[in-house]
This record gives C-alpha cells, structure tokens and sequence, in this order.
C-alpha cells in the first residue's frame, strides 16, 4: 500500500476491504465508538480529508474516509458506465456492516454530500448526525442540476457527453488534468467553454495553484488517479446525476450541518444560492444548522481547514449521545 510522505499522514492506517464483491480502500485514524465515515468528492480521493481526519481523530472520533468504488486504490468495478449512486450507497452501508459499525456520523463533499443524504434517506437508523460541504440537499434525478439553465458550454454538460472529456483529459497527462480541475473549481464562476474550447482550455498552464494547495497534495491526487483513471468518476458523478433514484418525499432526520464556502462557484449554478438560503431546504432537512464561511471556495474543508474542522468538532459533539 502506497504511503505518504506528510508527517501527519504516517498515523494512518491503509487498508483494503471487500465490500459487494470489490475491495475498497479505507484510511483510518483513531479508535472507539464514535465513529466519522468521511465521502470524498471529485477531483477527490480519501486524501481530501487529511486535515479533518486528524482533527477528528484528536477529539476522540474514530476516523474513516474511502475511495469510492473506481477512484483512487478502491477497485474499479466491472462495468463502470452503469454505475450510480445507489451503488455508492450500498457500499457505505455494506461497509459499515464489514466492520460492525451500527451507526455513523457522514462528512460528505461534492458528490460524496449527495451520497451521504442518500444514506440518511434510505437507512436513517444508521446515521447520527451529517455535515455536507457546500452542497444543500439534493438526489439524483432530472432536477438535480439544471444544465438547461445554465450555458452550453457549463462543464457539467461538457462532461456528461459520452467521449468528450475523455478526449479533453486525454490530451494531458493525469497531474495537469487534476491541476487544471483545482484551479477551475476554485474560482467562483461555473467553469464554462466556448463553442471552440474545451473545459482543459480554460486553465493556461502558467496558472499557479491555490496558496492552499501543494505541489504534494498534487502528487498524491494524481499518483491516485493514474491508478484508478476517470472513467467511473465521469459516470459517477457526471452522467447518473439524472438518473431518478425512485425516492419520493425524501427527509433527512438526523441533525445536519451545511458549511458553505460563499466564493463556491456552485452557488451560480440555476437556483442554488436561493434554494441553500431558503426555508423551502428545512423541509427536506428540518434539523439543520446553515453556515456561511466568507473566503471559503469550493475546497472550503482545504482552503479553511481551521474553520471548517472547529465547526465540525462542534457539531459532532453537540450530537454524539
């Protein structure tokens, strides 16, 4: 198993765990009861969570985050282009059962918060409280993103055409691609191409990274991503968020805290801004607490670690009972 060179990384324990037939790499730091299942989003791995997992750890929680099944060193299953969501969420409950965890606080970002209000949706008894990083409730389905709203060329539709950011990504070795991807999601506009332009060409290649961001933290992502590559990732999220997971009046019921970075460029997608600060969100998540950090971006858990990990101690133990 790969190791990383951070010294804070040398306390975690790396693993491979057979979850429904595929085994998924899963990071640990931490023992006892109370228990933190972090979900990665993209262009993410378990890595993301490097400076909340010691944090948790050292408040005395029990700390876990994975590869999704197709990212990072989790195996990549036979037939990625039909994956989807419910797939992610069996896993998180498969895995829970493997390593006899009856019930779970879910730290989820991107795609990871719409797998974790899956969970606490379908298998409620099995989550004690959920913090998502900038996305408000949300399920897969024709309303999740509305791409008509947005311009043609918005990354999210680029991407959801079979063969397009194959051929775009292809051009470029792994390292740029994920370096192109941070820089883009770090600003606060939707990345968005012209007719004659590829989501690639947005980036010119002297653009440094964000302060936040090392040249480090860039190779352990892409020494992760030249494993697994993006062809679940462009299926999951990208291509399955319309596919309707058959879920009708959905509640989150366990306490619930949204961290939003207010320089997330996600809050310019069609109607995400008024719906996160709407009383129209507490009726799909009624116990929720709604949080905005000024200078946050998209990456607010990497690029406000100090915040965002107060605000989640806090919340983890106002609700562990």
């Amino acid at each position: 198993m790969q190791t990383l060179s951070l010294p804070i990384m040398k306390l975690i324990k790396h693993t491979l765990v057979e979850v429904r037939g595929l085994k998924l790499h899963v990071a640990e730091i931490g023992t006892g009861p109370k228990v933190v299942l972090f979900l990665h989003g993209f262009p993410e791995i378990w890595y993301t969570w490097r400076h909340q997992m010691n944090a948790v750890a050292a408040a005395g929680y029990r700390a876990i985050a994975i590869d999704f099944r197709g990212y990072g060193l989790s195996e990549l299953p036979a037939e990625p282009e039909k994956g989807n969501f419910m797939d992610l969420v069996n896993d998180v409950v498969a895995l829970l059962d493997t390593l006899g965890i009856n019930k779970v606080f879910l730290i989820g970002k991107d795609f990871g918060s719409i797998t974790a209000y899956l969970v606490a949706v379908v298998h409620p008894d099995r989550v004690s409280g959920l913090v998502s990083l900038g996305i408000p409730f949300m399920l897969p389905g024709p309303n999740c993103i509305r791409n008509d709203l947005m311009p043609p060329g918005f990354y999210i539709t680029r991407w959801q055409e079979q063969g397009r950011a194959e051929a775009d990504f292809g051009r470029l070795d792994v390292k740029t691609v994920i370096r192109n991807i941070y820089i883009l999601f770090s600003g606060t506009e939707p990345p968005t191409a012209r007719d004659d332009q590829e989501i690639m060409d947005l980036v010119d290649p002297s653009t440094p990274l964000p302060p936040w961001f090392s040249e480090e933290d860039l190779a352990a992502y892409a020494s992760l991503y030249e494993k697994s590559g993006f062809r679940f990732a462009l299926q999951v999220p990208y291509r399955s968020l319309g596919i309707d997971c058959g879920i009708t009046d959905p509640k989150v019921t366990a306490p619930t805290l949204l961290i939003n970075g207010q320089k997330d460029y996600l809050l310019k997608f069609a109607g995400v801004e008024d719906f996160t600060k709407s009383e129209q969100l507490k009726h799909f998540v009624p116990d929720l607490d709604n949080v905005f950090l000024e200078e946050g971006n998209h990456f607010v858990h990497e690029n406000l670690p100090k915040q965002v990990n107060e605000l989640i101690i806090n919340f983890l133990n106002k609700h562990c009972n």
